[in-house]
This record gives C-alpha cells, sequence and structure tokens, in this order.
C-alpha cells in the first residue's frame, strides 16, 4: 500500500514510523495548543491523505485508525478519542485529544506526535437482515465486565 500525503500547510510534517517494526505511522501537530484539565480539543495535523494500493488489493478495502501513543497516556495521562479515517475521506486529519488530568494543563506543541494511525483491513457485511432472535449462547445479553477481569 502506497501512502499520498497532501500538506495544507507549509509547516505540516509527514507521517512517520517510530521504529522498523511500529504498527502505526507517527502523526504530529501543526499547531500549538493548551488542553485544559478533563477537557479535550482537536488538533490538526496539517494533512490530508489517501492510499492505493501497488498489486491486486483493493484500496478500498482498509481504513486508518487513529490510536493513542503509549508514551503520553503513561507519562500524562493523555488518551485520544476514537478515530477513523475513511478510504473517501479527503479532509485534514484531526486527533481527538482527551486531558484526563485532575489539575494538569497539558501543552501540545507544533511537531509533537500527538497520535498514530494504522492501516487496518475491513470486512463490509454484505447484507442486513432482520430476526425475531438470535440464536442463544452462553453468554446471553452479558456485557460490560460480564466475563470476569
Amino acid at each position: 500500500m502506497k501512502l499520498l500525503v497532501k500538506k495544507l500547510t507549509e509547516n505540516a510534517q509527514l507521517p512517520r514510523y517510530g521504529s522498523d517494526y511500529a504498527a502505526g505511522m507517527d502523526l504530529m501537530a501543526n499547531v500549538s495548543i493548551d488542553v485544559p484539565p478533563q477537557s479535550r480539543r482537536l488538533v490538526g495535523t496539517g494533512i490530508s491523505v489517501s492510499w492505493i494500493s501497488g498489486n491486486c488489493e483493493n484500496a478500498q478495502n482498509y481504513y486508518l485508525r487513529i490510536a493513542p501513543r503509549s508514551g503520553l497516556s503513561v507519562k500524562n495521562n493523555i488518551d485520544v478519542g476514537a478515530g477513523v479515517v475513511d478510504y473517501d475521506y479527503r479532509g485534514e486529519i484531526f486527533v481527538c485529544f482527551i486531558n484526563n488530568s485532575l489539575d494538569a494543563t497539558y501543552s501540545v506543541k507544533a511537531g509533537d506526535r500527538i497520535a498514530q494511525m494504522i492501516l487496518t483491513r475491513i470486512e463490509r457485511f454484505s447484507d442486513v437482515d432482520v430476526v425475531e432472535s438470535h440464536e442463544e449462547t452462553k453468554r446471553g445479553e452479558g456485557g460490560f465486565g460480564s466475563t470476569g477481569k
């Protein structure tokens, strides 16, 4: 798969892998912004992307998942809101930055690595049917921690 990047601002940085076997490419902030405690902010990356396949695979069978960087979470109590970049999206990639700290403002500086994007294969449902009931399972309707720790 080949990533095509459009720089929307002069200082936008290209995504890059942090190591030889990293699952995701790091995304960098394009702006400096303060994220107060117990709040969230959208942080722009200054880029838009698309991708093409270099072989027989269909590029539209993939999406980019925006995921947190573990170091930000562990060291600074920062999380990233769920993010999906669909094959047909052509706008700027934004990262929903969440400051879970009770008392510390987190300052994002332009150029900081703020999230990672992971190329992920998808399968789509071929049809949707309405049913009166589902096949019974041992778990049943148990959710939200029902399977134990």
